[in-house]
């Protein structure tokens, strides 16, 4: 669960994101949804390249153990464990929707414990425009 610190999104990705929300009832979108509620919504030329969009390739770093992780943040249908391909409607995929390099996070654990997570990277995919 992030801090209530703005986010920054996409246009575009705002306007998909809601349109996924709509069409899907679930806990994991009403977090999504609570987490876009928050956001800053960008003209999507205009999204700054250190910012967490559909798409984009993100690492973190879990700043107890010091573990590092890249991940591609994408739709439910294009989630693929095995290519590290992590659904926006995931609660790490929806709490790093947003965030810029050197944001954090705590993502909760089983037992009230958190992982602090900060983006190290973000590298935006290409666009197919």
């Amino acid at each position: 669960m992030k801090t209530a610190a703005t986010i920054t999104v996409s246009e575009r990705d705002f306007q998909q994101l809601m349109t996924l929300i709509e069409s899907i009832d679930t806990p994991a979108s009403a977090a999504l949804d609570e987490e876009l509620s928050r956001a800053d919504v960008v003209p999507t030329r205009k999204l700054p390249a250190d910012i967490v969009a559909m798409g984009s390739k993100v690492s973190f770093r879990d700043r107890d153990s010091g573990e590092e992780t890249t991940v591609t943040l994408v739709y439910p249908r294009e989630a693929n464990v095995d290519r590290m391909c992590i659904s926006v409607l995931s609660p790490v995929g929806s709490a790093l929707i947003g965030l810029r390099t050197g944001g954090t996070i705590d993502w909760p654990l089983p037992g009230g414990k958190f992982r602090r997570l900060e983006v190290t990277a973000v590298e935006q995919a290409e666009d197919p425009s």
